[in-house]
């Protein structure tokens, strides 16, 4: 069974990173997730003053040791309510490690007022939960999916992530099954 550690880093409310916690578990089949319970502080070296936003990869970086340091989880999920970017990249929904053992996803643009919109916890929620199945997806080997309604599909702006499933088309479930993360697909099956 492989384990996942959820890990808040800075300002992150807790029953935001519970509600993706758990379901993660029902998307990825023989995994278990756990919110670690400490809080991780924002990195002041990730932070650029001229952009005033976070770089992910610092994040990554960061998260990797971490990981070292509780090598009881065979990944680490971190959650993050700031601004990311990569240098080539406005932004970044979420980054991680193609193939590795450690991710990381930002609340920052999920959230329905950042667009001008009313604040929705629901929405909210959901958007997260599909990034960090997308996340998760590429730490086990996925790349991204042409389907534009499998949680693998690469998210340009935040309507492509209202328009993808929290699931795995059937080509990126049987990828995971096949590396032993059997991922439910759109269907449900595993």
């Amino acid at each position: 069974m492989m384990r996942i550690g959820i890990l808040r880093i800075g300002q992150v409310e807790e029953s935001v990173a519970i509600r993706i916690q758990e379901s993660l578990d029902t998307i990825f089949a023989n995994t278990k997730t756990e919110l670690i319970p400490e809080t991780m502080p924002l990195p002041k070296e990730a932070y650029s003053n001229a952009r005033k936003q976070y770089r992910s990869d610092t994040i990554l970086s960061i998260l990797g040791s971490f990981r070292s340091a509780h090598n009881s989880f065979d990944r680490i999920l971190g959650i993050v309510d700031v601004d990311l970017f990569v240098p080539r990249l406005n932004f970044v929904f979420g980054e991680a490690v193609c193939s590795g053992n450690v991710a990381v996803i930002s609340l920052w643009r999920l959230r329905p007022e950042f667009y001008g919109k009313t604040s929705n916890d629901q929405i909210l929620v959901e958007r997260g939960i599909k990034e960090a199945a997308h996340e998760l997806g590429h730490t086990m080997g996925l790349k991204h999916c042409n389907n534009p309604f499998c949680v693998m599909h690469f998210s340009n702006s935040i309507f492509d992530t209202d328009r993808k499933q929290t699931l795995f088309c059937n080509k990126c479930s049987l990828k995971i099954g096949a590396i032993g993360g059997k991922g439910k697909d759109v269907e449900g099956r595993v």
